[in-house]
């Protein structure tokens, strides 16, 4: 992976943060943008179509998870890998960084080296990255379809948006149909083992996906795991 071909927007209210991670980051080779607030984070995200967004979770006006939501909610930015950058480590904060559409949750102070080593795993994951915008690939009217290329779900012939992580794991369960994937398995396909998430992080992805996509593909195996039923 050539980090040159990647952008990254730095999202924080304190410059000193800010000039340290955009610092790093072109060492490293990545572009680099920055924004000091969430609005701004919203318009420089639309211009700027970054890769991965580096969102701090404490902010003024506009906190980090009101500022995923709004992502998420934007055709452009739907898909956009989302680490939250943040000194607090509660578990109901990563939640709620989850839920609103998070992939990741970094806890400062981290070490440069050990911050690029996640961002370029991030990346590395998330598969083939996209830009937003209208598909032509036929899809059936009645059903399920997943279009893992393009990063797209088609529910009963309509387009449904889901953020990278939900995608890998409804990916993850739909490529091997009533195969029971136990919750280690999930975790060590979606997350590696680089990464420290809550214990309610794969209930709360899951709850997520049956909002969107209704109870009848998921199904819980009590005391082990998930399945997807066609």
């Amino acid at each position: 992976m050539n980090p040159e071909n990647y952008k990254i927007l730095v999202v924080d209210d304190e410059p000193d943060i800010v000039e340290f991670l955009t610092y790093n980051l072109k060492k490293d080779g990545f572009i680099v943008d920055s924004a000091s607030n969430g609005k701004m984070a919203i318009e420089k995200a639309i211009s700027f179509k970054p890769h991965l967004i580096l969102l701090d979770v404490m902010m003024p006006d506009m906190d980090g998870v009101e500022t995923c939501e709004e992502l998420r909610n934007l055709p452009v930015t739907k898909n956009t890998l989302i680490a939250f950058l943040t000194a607090r480590s509660e578990d109901y904060s990563q939640i709620a960084g989850f839920e609103a559409g998070g992939d990741d949750y970094i806890t400062k102070p981290i070490k440069p080296k050990v911050l690029i080593s996640r961002i370029k795993a991030l990346l590395k994951r998330s598969g083939q990255i996209v830009e937003a915008g209208e598909s032509n690939v036929e899809v059936p009217n009645e059903g399920i379809y997943i279009d893992k290329e393009r990063y797209l779900v088609y529910l009963n012939g309509n387009e449904i948006t889901l953020p990278k992580k939900e995608f890998e794991l409804l990916s993850l369960l739909q490529s091997k149909p009533h195969k029971v994937f136990t919750r280690d398995e999930i975790y060590q396909a979606i997350w590696g083992d680089d990464i420290v998430v809550g214990d309610r992080t794969i209930d709360v992805h899951i709850r997520k996906l049956r909002e969107k996509l209704g109870d009848k593909y998921i199904k819980t195996v009590k005391g082990v795991g998930y399945k997807f039923s066609l």
